[in-house]
Order: C-alpha cells, then structure tokens, then sequence
C-alpha cells in the first residue's frame, strides 16, 4: 500500500475542533464517489508537497516552508494523519527567532539558491538577524506572515489529544506560541493603538493588493538588474507582480535587512484587519490550550476583548460597511503617526517564564486602548479607501458587535464582492475597484484560504445557508481546477500554480466537516455586543476529540 493509501485508509477517529454545526447532507452514490474521489485526491496533493519535515506550497513555484501556509496545511493534515500535522507546526517554530518572530520562510538547504528569489543568500538572516536573535543552525526570511499557528495547534491536539497529551505536543509549542504573540502585541504595536502593524506586504500575506499602492508609492524601487525573479519561470507574468512593484518589496526587505531587523523604521507600516483578527481568533485559542495545560485563560481572552476593541476602534468604516487598512506613515490623527512603538519590558526573556500573560506582570499593563466596545475613532485620515477581502476576514471574530456582522455580510454579498451571485468564492479585491483584475495576484482572483475563513466567519455568526454555499463552491473549485492556488472569481478558472499545499488542505478540512456534522453549541453571550448567543464559534467545544471536554 502507498504512502497516499495509508493515510486515506487510516482517517483520525476523533472529532475535530472548529466544526460549527451543520444539517447533515444526504448523499447519492454519486455524490459519495465524487467525496472519496476529493479526498483521495486532496491527500495526493499533501503527499507529493511533503519533504519529510514540511510541507511546501508548491514543488515549483515555492519549494521551501511558508509560515500561513504550513498553519492552514496542519489544518488540513489533521484530518489524514495528526502526527504530521504536529510535525509540520513543530518544525516551522524550531525556526522561530529568540525576539518572538516567525519567519515567513524557513528555507530548505537542499534546494538551489536560484529556485526562488529571495534566496537566503539575500536575507542573510544567521548574521543581519543576529541582534534578533535568529537561529544559527538554520536560514529563514527576516519577515513574518499572518498569526495562524494557536489556532492551527489547538485543531491539530483536538484531532487527537491523547496522541497530542503522549507527545507532549501542547506543553512545547505554547512557550513559543505565547513568545510569538509577545512579539506582535509589543514590537508590532507601531501605531500605538493596541494593533499590530506589517512593514511588508508580503507580511500580511495578500501580497500585491491594491490596498498597498498608496503606501508603496513611497517606495524608491530596487534596480530592475539588482535581482532577477524566479517566479516568472513558473507563472505567467500577467498573473503575477509588477515588475514596479517587485522592486519596491526587494527594496523594503533589502532596508530592512540592513538595519538589523529592527522593528519601528520601515517606510511601509500598515495595521491590517485580517492579521489582527487572526491574533484574535489565535489568542483565545491560546486561551483554550493554556486550559488545556492546567493554567488559566482568563487574561488571553481579555486580550483578545481588547485586540477588538481596538479592530473597530481603528479599522472599521461603516460607510464601507468593511474594515480598512491604516497607513500609519500616511495618518495625520494626533495618535497613530510617529508614535514610538512600545517595548515590552520582559523582552528578551525566556519564552515561558514570568512574562508570559497568563502569569501576570503583563496582564496589568494598559493595552493602548481606551475606547469602549463599538466605539469609533473620529480621526481617519490613515485609511486606505480599498475595498480589499482583508476587510471582511474579521468576521471570523466571534465577539464583533452584531451591527458590524451585518454589515459584513451585506458586503460579501453586495455588488463590490458579490458572493453567491456573479462570484462564487470572495474576490480578493472590489469587482468595481479600478485596479481590479481577475488573474493578477491578490488583484481580483478568489483564494481559497480567505473562502475558508470567510465560510466560518459566517458559521461563527449563525449565516448557515450562506457558509454552506460558501464550502460547497470551495470544495467544487478545489476539484475541478486541480487543487488551483487561486481562481478567477467570475469563471472559475485555475490561476498560478495546481497541486496547491493549502487549497488541498482546507479543502480536505471541509470535505471531512461537511460529512461529520456535530450538536450545536451555545455560548455565553458576546462582551462586546451583549447579543444572544450563537451555536458556533472557530474552536468552540462541539468537537468530539478523544476522551477530554
């Protein structure tokens, strides 16, 4: 039997976490091949990207580890083996620097230097990263990527905790978990308003949205002949980056670089909706593993009440109807500009010792915020009017206030998205916007890992009919493109690379989720909005894992 076979034939037998309720399904004959046949296939995908430690994107395109991607894979490998989904977070921290960062890549030795640029060769990370504390036995990027990892452990121990209880998986990936949202929540708070800011686009993971032109215009683009592009042999150029604007990353990863990795004086700073609600999501499932470990969750999950405050204090427009990026070397508000970011007084520290929240010190420190729930900030000049599907990723928070809920999904559903009406899956820029494109990076196509997030936002908050249309047109695209990395949103069609490590993954993730419905759950009522409870949450208690609560 192969490698494939004994995964697809030895599927986990416990209940997985983050599994709203659903109406179970009835299926045909038909319609239970084409499942088996989705599921093989999707195992395939993970299989072939596998490298025994990680697993890549693409074996082309990216052939090392991304740090988002190797969350949302876990994901999806929980579902076929959760030992490898364990392995897969492990090995992505055993990168993470001595200041808390994860790098965005985690660069496998083995593949030449010139099989994708930036190569290590160009972070330079073991000697400019010094200062940062950066690892000497392995090469990384000096940047991070979206905060998905608490949230992608807690699945993954769910998906087996005694397996997870055995390996002692929870008690080593915490310290570093908890270091790493250390590092947003203090070095990343640019603005000084309890968010945590991007100096790079590649950061925020939507690479090349129109949301960030205005502020990389500032940027003086790297010579054309100071670096040569490996994407180009893998991807059409129309579906990729500018050539401007790939002169303009080069030139604020090259600045930053040269200055140490020090947080605080790139050109481009931006708080972004969909990083800050991931830590959000991610804090209160750091709450639910420092629970799981014996300790209290409380001051995580008042963090993380303080962290949405914050999102639509400074974030939310209600005349979008959709949250909005914030330059902050744009923003003339009396708070945001020039603010000297804050230092955390227990960096560098150990990783699990009195500074972490859940013991103290920090847990009494004021998070920047003053503004109450719902409240709004009047001063706006630092938003950047794009509509991006960054905007509507918060709904993944389960304690925005209802009005706000609303709103998003009449925005999903509205003329500039149009989901369930001229698209299927969310665009990741404004159909009407005038940078729109349907094929060009982070421009226009849909992408599967925002569907995924979206498709539980609406869980989270009680939209059922709409996230069950939202998974099945996920789970209909992820098949009949091949597993594409993205698609264009009107057609359907495949774009960048096929046998896509997260489309693969998340795909498999809602295939499994769709066949296993569980009981509804209540929860207690929001903080932020005092609205009746809903039956869902992004990793409440309705998962059925092993022989715990």
């Amino acid at each position: 039997m192969d490698r494939t076979a004994q995964l697809t034939d030895r599927p986990t037998k416990h209940g997985i976490a983050y599994d709203p309720a659903a109406a179970p399904t009835p299926e045909a004959t038909g319609t239970a091949m084409a499942t088996a046949s989705l599921h093989v296939r999707a195992a395939e995908v993970l299989e072939a990207n596998w490298t025994g430690g990680s697993t890549v994107p693409s074996r082309n395109l990216y052939p090392h580890q991304w740090s988002w991607d190797s969350a949302f894979i876990a994901i999806g490998l929980r579902h076929l083996s959760p030992l490898r989904a364990q392995t897969e977070l492990e090995t992505l921290l055993a990168a993470q620097w001595a200041d808390g960062r994860v790098p965005h890549i985690v660069f496998n030795p083995s593949v030449p230097l010139d099989a994708y640029f930036p190569s290590p060769d160009f972070w330079r990370s073991a000697t400019a990263g010094r200062a940062a504390g950066a690892p000497r036995t392995v090469q990384t990027s000096g940047i991070v990527q979206p905060p998905v990892h608490a949230l992608a452990a807690w699945l993954v121990h769910r998906a087996d905790p005694g397996l997870s209880l055995a390996r002692g998986f929870l008690a080593r990936v915490y310290p570093r978990l908890a270091a790493w949202h250390r590092y947003l929540l203090h070095r990343r708070d640019l603005g000084g308003g309890g968010l945590a800011s991007v100096v790079h686009p590649w950061e925020q993971g939507m690479d090349n949205s129109p949301c960030w032109d205005a502020p990389l215009a500032r940027v003086t683009p790297a010579p054309a002949r100071s670096f040569r592009r490996a994407d180009l042999d893998h991807g059409a150029a129309e579906d990729r980056p500018t050539d401007l604007d790939y002169g303009r990353y080069v030139r604020l990863a090259a600045d930053y670089r040269d200055a140490g990795y020090a947080d605080g004086e790139s050109q481009f700073a931006v708080e972004d909706p969909a990083f800050n609600a991931l830590l959000i999501v991610s804090e209160l499932a750091l709450a639910r593993i420092a629970e799981e470990l014996g300790a209290t969750g409380s001051a995580r999950r008042t963090r993380a009440e303080r962290l949405t405050a914050a999102l639509v204090a400074r974030l939310w427009d209600e005349e979008s109807g959709l949250f909005l990026c914030r330059d902050l070397r744009g923003d003339t508000s009396p708070t945001a500009p020039g603010t000297p970011a804050r230092r955390d007084p227990c960096d560098p520290g150990p990783r699990d010792g009195p500074c972490d929240p859940d013991t103290g010190p920090r847990d009494t420190r004021d998070a920047g915020v003053a503004l109450g729930p719902g409240t709004r900030d009047p001063a706006t000049p630092g938003l950047i009017p794009e509509r991006g599907v960054s905007g509507l990723v918060p709904l993944v928070v389960p304690g925005l206030p209802r009005d706000i809920v609303d709103a998003l999904v009449r925005s999903l559903r509205g003329p500039h998205f149009s989901v369930g009406d001229r698209t299927r899956l969310a665009p990741s820029y404004d159909l009407l916007g005038e940078a729109f494109d349907p094929h060009r990076y982070w421009r226009g196509p849909a992408w599967f890992n925002t569907s995924w997030l979206l498709e539980r936002g609406l869980r989270t908050h009680g939209e059922r009919e709409r996230a069950d249309a939202l998974r099945e047109a996920v789970l209909d695209l992820a098949g009949s493109t091949g597993f594409a990395e993205y698609v264009d949103p009107y057609t359907g069609e495949a774009c960048g690379a096929t046998g896509f490590g997260w489309t693969a993954a998340l795909a498999l993730d809602l295939l499994h989720r769709r066949l296993t419905p569980h009981e509804p759950q209540e929860l207690g009522k929001s903080p932020q909005n005092g609205a009746p409870p809903t039956d869902t949450a992004p990793f409440d208690r309705s998962d059925r894992g092993g022989d715990r609560g």
